[in-house]
């Protein structure tokens, strides 16, 4: 079936020195060969080539370049056609709307790429990683995009499927022609390939808490009562004057975000407002949301005033982290009244004022978001889609293996069949069209 022409701005809707539109569909060079001329006429325009010449816009003329891509050897693997032309706004909008005008239909979301899908030239685990690489923020999101997009999983995972498959023809045909029964050693072997599936599996499912965190960032909160410095901490943390620094009481009266990153991953630090009883409205208020900010914190530095000592109200508030990953961390050591008697009760000792410790902090930090062991540049899971359908199929093979050698051949095949389900969501084999369209939902007009 012919495609509709679809047709769009590929690069970002502001001024530019270069700007791409896009057209892809059964016939693209037919609007192309109205809108664009040059010396080089279009019977004679050769594939991943760019020409230049001139643009129509439809009121104005630009100045640009011309690019045809041939199916399949394209992007979407239709006939594709750009053209580069200046970055106005006028003229990136004036092109595409003459582009429409002379019959392509404005794309929707993530259009090309879910073409290139349903063409088969990426998987939908690769569309995942190209839209987060497009919205990444930190070297790891760049990263994590890259090895999805690359189809680093896809072919982690085709291959254990493959093994799999090649599991299911055995006992299929051994179920069809009974005659050639399986002997022990076969059906030793095939008990060893599905545990090392199974073990494959698992492993990639256990890097799934950090490589999450390497996609999204670490959420790490700052908390403690009333001008134990947690304002100057996030200020040196993210080497900004982000928070307000004062030394009256209550100063941050709510949350304070700023963010930097740590070996590439991007840490989202929250100044909170001090802990502690008030009368003041608009303070319980800032004092309730420091709260529900330690309960989604991935990590909080519990920070301790080092001149002042430890009271029960630091007590207090330490009761409310110790169900997550904290520090216990002792602030003004450059203080003259700086009491050293509480030092052994605590994880590190810190200047804010000076930047003293805080370097072993941002080491600690990290440690403790669980990402000191990550590889960046190995197999790791960062969707959680990818996450629960590598967990339905461990379980499926868990099953299998618990009834190998107990139940008869043809039932295991039940379990072994529902793993491959479960592992062809992740390429999109199995995916059903909810799934897809609320991927590319996420997409940009334009890619």
């Amino acid at each position: 079936m012919k495609e509709d022409n679809i047709a769009a701005i590929s690069t970002a809707l502001a001024p530019s020195g270069v700007a791409i539109i896009r057209i892809s569909g059964s016939d693209p060079l037919s609007i192309a060969s109205k809108m664009f001329h040059s010396k080089t006429s279009f019977e004679q325009f050769e594939p991943n080539k760019l020409y230049v010449g001139t643009i129509d816009g439809g009121s104005f003329k630009d100045h640009g370049m011309c690019v045809y891509f041939k199916a399949p050897k394209s992007y979407t693997g239709e006939d594709m056609v750009e053209f580069h032309c200046h970055g106005g706004l006028a003229i990136t909008k004036g092109i595409l709307e003459t582009c429409l005008r002379n019959g392509a239909r404005l794309a929707d979301r993530g259009e090309f790429t879910k073409r290139a899908f349903l063409n088969g030239k990426l998987s939908l685990s690769s569309c995942e990683g190209l839209i987060d690489m497009i919205n990444s923020q930190s070297v790891a999101e760049v990263k994590s995009g890259y090895y999805l997009y690359k189809e680093n999983l896809f072919k982690k995972i085709r291959s254990l499927e493959d093994k799999l498959t090649y599991i299911l023809a055995q006992i299929d045909a051994n179920i069809d022609y009974p005659e050639d029964d399986l002997g022990d050693l076969e059906l030793e072997k095939i008990s060893r390939e599905l545990i090392y599936v199974k073990g494959e599996l698992s492993l990639l499912t256990s890097t799934f808490l950090s490589g999450s965190k390497a996609k999204n960032g670490v959420n790490v909160v700052i908390c403690g009562r009333p001008n134990a410095g947690k304002s100057s901490l996030l200020n040196r943390l993210i080497n900004c004057d982000k928070a307000i620094v004062t030394s009256i009481e209550g100063t941050t009266r709510d949350v304070v975000e700023g963010s930097t990153e740590i070996n590439g991953i991007r840490f989202n630090f929250y100044d909170t407002a001090g802990i502690r009883e008030s009368n003041d409205e608009v303070e319980r208020l800032g004092v309730e949301r420091s709260k529900r900010a330690i309960n989604s914190a991935d990590v909080v530095l519990f920070l301790i005033d080092g001149c002042a000592g430890f009271s029960l109200l630091d007590e207090e508030i330490f009761a409310l982290c110790r169900d997550k990953q904290y520090l216990r961390v002792i602030n003004k050591c450059d203080e003259n009244t700086f009491d050293n008697g509480i030092v052994a009760d605590c994880d590190l000792v810190v200047s804010a004022k000076t930047g003293e410790g805080v370097d072993k902090l941002i080491n600690e930090i990290y440690i403790k978001a669980g990402l000191d062991k990550l590889n960046l540049d190995g197999d790791y899971l960062v969707e959680k889609r990818h996450y629960e359908a590598l967990s339905d199929a461990v379980a499926s093979l868990n099953n299998a293996i618990s009834a190998y050698g107990i139940m008869p051949l043809d039932v295991i095949t039940i379990d072994i069949r529902s793993a491959l389900l479960s592992l062809g969501l992740i390429s999109g084999e199995t995916a059903d069209e909810n799934v897809i369209n609320e991927i590319f939902s996420k997409f940009c007009v334009g890619k």
